[in-house]
């Protein structure tokens, strides 16, 4: 009999040990979304970084918004202007869930993206934007966390220069997960519809 019991113990002590091994459901794909759906990638989870006001930022200051973070810098001729544009025009058709959106934009180029520059450029989309900026060291240390590619091109005779990089967007849902990896050039209207599907 008492073997019996110890037989009962072991086997419930199994089986609660194994709940506890359990790991959290995955959240289901979303459905319905023109940007790459990335739900469960493991990368780019946190930043440590100063906005263009010189607050120190991490990605759980916005949590209860969607997130959408781009890495770029304020030379850029075309590529990061128009991602900003395209989502302030998207922003503008979500009416009034833009409140629950928060845009980051990361410079590349620490350089010459000094706060001040961040703080005249990055808002003039939309006030509610924010840059965001570190020493040159770290930004090379978070673009490898983010899987983002920049390289600075030669200085010119005049001292100007081209910096190649990522393209691409990541935006993040209410909770702070990383959920899709936006291409550059996505429509306004898309942007805004994928940003509903993370609002739901």
């Amino acid at each position: 009999m008492r073997s019996a019991r110890l037989l009962v113990a072991c086997v419930w002590l199994g089986l609660l040990l194994a709940g506890c091994e359990q790991k959290s459901p995955t959240l289901p794909p979303l459905q319905h979304v023109i940007a790459e759906d990335i739900t469960g990638a493991d990368y780019a989870k946190d930043f440590d970084l100063l906005d263009h006001n010189g607050r120190r930022r991490h990605l759980a200051d916005f949590k209860g918004k969607v997130v959408a973070i781009f890495f770029g810098y304020t030379h850029c001729p075309d590529v990061c202007p128009t991602t900003l544009y395209d989502f302030s025009v998207a922003l503008k058709m979500l009416g009034a869930d833009a409140d629950k959106v928060q845009v980051l934009f990361v410079t590349v180029d620490p350089e010459r993206d000094t706060p001040a520059v961040l703080a005249k450029y990055v808002p003039a989309f939309n006030k509610r934007f924010l840059g965001l900026y570190t020493d040159a060291a770290n930004t090379e240390q978070v673009a490898k966390q983010f899987h983002i590619y920049y390289h600075k091109q030669v200085m010119d005779t005049a001292g100007q220069y081209a910096v190649d990089h990522s393209a691409f967007t990541y935006v993040y849902d209410t909770s702070g997960r990383l959920r899709l990896k936006m291409p550059f050039a996505e429509s306004s209207t898309d942007i805004a519809n994928d940003l509903r599907k993370l609002l739901r």
